[in-house]
């Protein structure tokens, strides 16, 4: 055994021995340029290529790094054995992710990759500004060689959109408004926003099914297209018009199309803005991939049919486009601007300006943009408005049918299909269309009696039967609008909302006079202002 430990001794020292020649003899530089020979050799008899992708860029963080940390999270949660778990910031959603010195194998367009997370330690730093982890973080990517150029050109591109994907899925959607106006924050920002959670989906939506397949196929084809609108040379934009009476859902709906889609909403209070370049500075802070609303726009500002505006006499007969289309009168004296006068007397938004807030060139300075107005009388719209590539798809959201209320019946009650008694079902479908209730009218009926199945079902038949009564003694007195609903109850509606929204200045009684049915003022009258 003594002659073992020897003998071992004697070789350790012929190998120091040796190692000091070697440095003497062979300089740092030689044995560095003899090692990336041998690389050099190796990776040329090898049928693969490394890649590798670090954390930290330089002194940046590397966004690729966080695109296939995401990625590989949507697929190591099925195969691999032993995971991270990591949860973001306003992020609802816990994603997994490769642990350190972890392989996986992923599979793109039938080619075979192989994934491995190396975490070593970082040396020790000397001062530096910005402190670096302690933990050297990154990804190597091993593929073929023959894969090389597939790979380069199509899975990483499919990688960052997949990771985009996931982390708009997972993030918590905003809602935006523009409280103040069109002026910044401190930060620079017009907009301020709050935690949306709406909890409508197309699921709970009370309308027709068909129409509702309808919506969501035009809303997948829209997301999906990207190379659609490149290919056509039209702007990555769509635009949707609801409109009906109140309380059928148009809002709910809103909602719906965020959560479907994973949008941001963006709402649009055209009363708070006072010129049209205020109204282009909010367009140019939204984001892309965002849903951009205005709400009650027949209510909120003045876009009545110029027809009615083209009265004779006087200058006023020469102009003939968005002339004579004020939308919002402000300032002192109560002034009326024209477009391209924004400067004027008084300050003002115009037909022009939210024309070219929804179809113009700036409206093209994003991507992915869904642009939503909802109004109770379309009618009341300019036409320049409604036609397509501004409001491509127009959606009457209209009264309780029987398919809506067997989805309110669901929600409420937990009836699913069948479970409704086939003469109560029948009788529900003879007096809805007479009754002419929205969904909000039926759903508070079976909010109110929702511990008991029976007799919210009873009470709301009984409801339908009174309303459709009701309806078909008055209806040769009373006006009725879009199948069975008062006239008088929705201007009601229409007003408290104006009182409670509307600025009590004055030089807004334009505005709040813009929704009452039949006030309309003389075309001279008109004219006489506009030559003033």
């Amino acid at each position: 055994m003594k002659e073992y430990w020897t003998s071992l001794a004697s070789l350790l020292g012929v190998l120091a021995f040796c190692q000091s020649i070697l440095q003497t003899v062979f300089p740092p530089e030689l044995r560095f340029a003899f090692l990336k020979l041998f690389n050099k050799i190796f990776h040329w008899f090898s049928s693969y290529y490394y890649f590798d992708i670090t954390e930290i860029d330089g002194v940046n963080t590397n966004e690729l790094y966080n695109a296939v940390q995401l990625y590989l999270s949507s697929t190591v949660s099925i195969s691999g054995s032993r995971l991270s778990l990591t949860r973001a910031l306003n992020s609802s959603a816990i994603t997994f992710g490769l642990s350190n010195n972890d392989c996986m194998v992923d599979a793109f367009n039938g080619v075979t990759v192989l994934w491995e997370h190396v975490v070593t330690q970082r040396q020790s730093q000397t001062f530096s500004w910005r402190p670096l982890p302690e933990e050297k973080r990154g990804f190597t990517l091993r593929i073929r060689k023959k894969d090389k150029y597939l790979i380069l050109n199509s899975y990483l591109d499919f990688i960052m959109d997949k990771a985009n994907e996931i982390r708009r899925k997972n993030q918590d959607r905003l809602l935006y408004t523009n409280s103040r106006g069109g002026s910044l924050d401190s930060r620079g920002h017009p907009w301020e926003s709050v935690p949306f959670k709406h909890p409508s989906t197309f699921d709970t939506l009370a309308m027709d099914p068909k129409v509702k397949k309808e919506i969501m196929d035009d809303l997948k084809d829209f997301a999906n297209g990207q190379a659609f609108y490149q290919k056509t040379g039209r702007a990555w934009k769509r635009g949707y018009l609801l409109y009906g009476p109140p309380g059928t859902g148009k809002s709910s709906m809103i909602a719906a199309m965020a959560n479907f889609l994973g949008y941001d909403i963006y709402d649009l209070e055209l009363t708070e803005v006072h010129t049209n370049s205020e109204l282009r500075k909010l367009l140019m802070k939204t984001s892309s991939k965002s849903i951009i609303v205005i709400e009650d726009i027949d209510c909120s500002i003045n876009l009545t049919n110029r027809k009615k505006n083209n009265g004779g006499g006087g200058g006023a007969s020469g102009r003939t486009y968005y002339d004579s289309m004020e939308m919002r009168g402000g300032g002192g004296g109560g002034g009326v601007s024209v477009p391209g006068e924004e400067g004027g007397g008084g300050n003002s938004i115009t037909l022009s300006g939210l024309l070219n807030f929804t179809d113009g060139l700036w409206s093209c300075c994003g991507s992915e943009r869904i642009f939503v107005f909802t109004t109770n009388h379309i009618e009341k719209l300019d036409p320049a408005l409604l036609r397509s590539g501004r409001m491509d798809m127009h959606i009457f959201m209209s009264h309780c049918s029987f398919p809506a209320l067997k989805i309110l019946l669901k929600n409420y009650l937990g009836y699913e299909e069948g479970d409704l008694d086939e003469e109560i079902g029948k009788e529900f479908e003879g007096v809805l269309e007479k009754a002419g209730m929205t969904p909000a009218d039926v759903s508070e009926v079976l909010i109110k009696n929702r511990r008991d199945k029976g007799n919210a079902v009873r009470e709301l038949l009984e409801a339908l039967k009174a309303r459709a009564e009701k309806n078909n003694v008055g209806g040769g007195s009373r006006e009725k609008i879009n199948g069975g609903h008062d006239l008088e109850e929705e201007e009601e509606e229409e007003q408290e909302k104006r009182a409670l929204e509307s600025p009590k200045e004055e030089g807004c009684d334009f505005v709040e006079g813009s929704c009452k049915k039949g006030d309309e003022k003389d075309p001279k009258e008109d004219n006489e202002i506009i030559e003033k």
